[in-house]
């Protein structure tokens, strides 16, 4: 008897999720592998590799092979996923593996095909690719197969898709390369700009996750932040504020509303109407940045909803694609 394995993978390109057919998740790890550059053997993955970022000596590098939500690096790519499916679950000899894995929208035919290549090099059997939105609104509990228009906003890593669905079906979509790795560079840049000091991004995004915001909030802090001077090349500090590093993440939020805007003003009438009515559904890590929510619902007049756990829709989304299939 050949038993089979089902899962459901959300491959980002800051986190890679990695979900049960009941939608538990049993892997939530960075998208990232540590290489050793002498013998190409991948010596770590996933938190460990993270931890190695900026602190390896030269024949270690840390890679991440997923870039602004596509492949960037196949062999790593596969390595990496071969052991988040290994870690998944036990393989018994005579096991099938099914996988339903979540792509960008914009997605090209040629990058499709690198992905389910890709996981089926890590060792599936069976490989079927779900559009991220379509996922995100599975997984936060959208009605996306009645005639009925859902909006999803969804803000990774790499990319922000955008997407009208109904009957099953993306109506409209459309994808940004604005993501926590947007406002993490952002960050890297003004700390260069304005206090010439070089930081990593490992750094850039502890600044984002305790002083991140788009709106002010109580509770606002400073916090010192350390790294490398650009004029002597000497370990420095500065302090930031919450107010220094809003100034930097709103322009890109500003980015993510005109789309959202667009993508509206593209959108069949009904749609758009049964849009105003149940308001616009926001997912991904990206959603949990301060203040973004109630800007976007400020300048466009409708309401948003962020689902509890809205990093994890895209992973329990594709669980369900799993169910469905």
């Amino acid at each position: 008897m050949i038993f089979s394995r089902d899962i459901g993978i959300d491959l980002g390109t800051s986190t890679t999720l990695v979900a049960d057919q009941r939608g538990r998740i049993i892997i939530n790890e960075p998208s990232v592998a540590a290489v050793d550059v002498k013998t190409k053997n991948v010596l770590a993955t996933g938190v460990e590799a993270k931890k190695m970022i900026g602190r390896t000596p030269g024949s270690i590098v840390p890679v991440m092979p997923i870039r602004e939500g596509v492949i960037a690096d196949f062999d790593m790519t596969s390595d990496m996923l071969h052991d988040f499916m290994r870690r998944s679950s036990r393989r018994g000899m005579f096991t099938k593996t099914r996988v339903v894995v979540s792509v960008p929208c914009s997605i090209t035919e040629v990058e499709r095909r690198a992905v389910e290549d890709a996981v089926r090099s890590a060792g599936a059997q069976e490989v079927e690719l779900v559009e991220a939105p379509m996922a995100a609104a599975l997984g936060a509990g959208l009605p996306v197969f009645e005639p009925t228009g859902s909006m999803i906003v969804d803000i990774g890593g790499g990319t922000c898709d955008i997407a009208v669905i109904t009957l099953g079906n993306v109506a409209s979509c459309r994808s940004e390369k604005i993501g926590g790795d947007a406002f993490d560079n952002a960050i890297v840049e003004y700390m260069k700009k304005t206090h010439s000091l070089l930081i990593g991004d490992r750094t850039a995004e502890d600044i984002k996750l305790k002083l991140g915001s788009v709106a002010e909030y109580d509770g606002e802090a400073a916090m010192e932040v350390r790294g490398r001077q650009l004029e002597d090349g000497l370990p420095g500090s500065a302090e930031v504020t919450s107010a220094d590093i809003r100034e930097v993440l709103i322009p890109l939020a500003d980015e993510i509303i005109v789309a959202i805007k667009e993508t509206l003003e593209a959108t069949l009438p009904e749609l758009a109407a049964d849009i105003l009515d149940r308001g616009i559904y926001l997912t991904g890590g990206g959603a949990k940045l301060r203040g973004l929510r109630d800007k976007i619902e400020e300048e466009i007049a409708i309401p948003v909803t962020v689902p509890d756990k809205c990093e994890e829709c895209v992973a329990v989304g594709t669980s369900i694609q799993l169910r469905r299939g």
